[in-house]
């Protein structure tokens, strides 16, 4: 039992380091093996980054305004991330955008250079989750924002993990930024605790989100499989159109694929909040 909690632990913190710049211990052992392994954590790593830019928001409201509070939060995860997730995003814009073929569209992404689609695609999104999440600050609680950041970014990142088991990698292996994650196909097992990492933030997210809360009117718990589609829709429409784009132009996905679903369902779960709080 011992050995188990260790190798996942370790498993983890291999998540951590892949996916931020929190610093892990310098003798963590690294192999593609673990590399591999760690995507069962993605989602906890989401909680992780999620929980940073809720508590930034939140000690930032009480001294400044929220517009502030929420550019805060915002620069909190591109330093946590490394502007991991947001380089993939911008690479697909320039790759989709600029190519006409499997080969130029994989050409493009490979360029380390920013185009005018990248910079179009960024920019756009950037101020998109910055123009809904202050439209939610000022209609919910810094509690209710606490638990959208945090489920947010856990279920966008369990997003990205959903492409992997749909998809087929397609770029070269060894020039990859994600080539140890290649092919990677998760174990039932393993899927049910990238699931638990979404599953969690998002059932406490439900219960309190106003106005009807479940805590006030327990009652609206026949709501909560209504509430669900509303809250997941937009999220899951963009990643259909994503996948769809994928497959269609290159057959498959690539690390910075990944990236950018896990930030077009970041946004589209803030939309998805929108969504719901103006419906019930």
């Amino acid at each position: 039992m011992i050995k188990v909690i260790k190798y996942n632990v370790h498993l983890f913190l291999t998540a951590i380091m892949f996916l931020t710049r929190i610093p892990v211990p310098k003798n963590l052992p690294h192999s593609n093996t673990h590399l591999q392994g760690s995507a069962r954590y993605f989602s906890w790593v989401g909680i992780c980054v999620g929980a940073a830019a809720a508590i930034v928001f939140f000690l930032a409201q009480l001294f400044f305004s929220t517009a502030l509070a929420i550019i805060l939060s915002m620069i909190t995860t591109l330093l946590i991330t490394g502007a991991f997730h947001e380089d993939g995003l911008a690479d697909c814009f320039d790759a989709f955008g600029g190519g006409w073929s499997k080969e130029q569209i994989l050409t493009i992404m490979k360029d380390s250079r920013l185009g005018t689609y990248g910079v179009i695609g960024i920019v756009g999104a950037l101020s998109l989750k910055y123009i809904i999440l202050f439209d939610l600050a000022i209609k919910v609680t810094s509690l209710h924002m606490i638990f959208i950041f945090i489920t947010a970014h856990s279920f966008s990142r369990m997003m990205a993990v959903t492409v992997m088991q749909q998809l087929s990698y397609v770029q070269d292996i060894d020039i990859s930024k994600s080539k140890p994650l290649a092919n990677q196909k998760l174990l039932n097992s393993e899927i049910v605790v990238v699931t638990l990492g979404v599953a969690i933030p998002l059932a406490t997210l439900l219960f309190y989100f106003p106005p009807q809360s479940l805590l006030i009117n327990p009652s609206a718990i026949l709501k909560i499989p209504y509430r669900l589609c509303l809250l997941l829709a937009p999220a899951f429409f963009l990643r259909y159109i994503a996948v769809r784009i994928f497959k269609k132009w290159i057959g498959g996905y690539t690390g910075d694929c990944l990236g950018a679903t896990q930030q077009i369902c970041e946004i589209g779960f803030y939309m998805g909040c929108l969504l719901l709080w103006k419906s019930i």
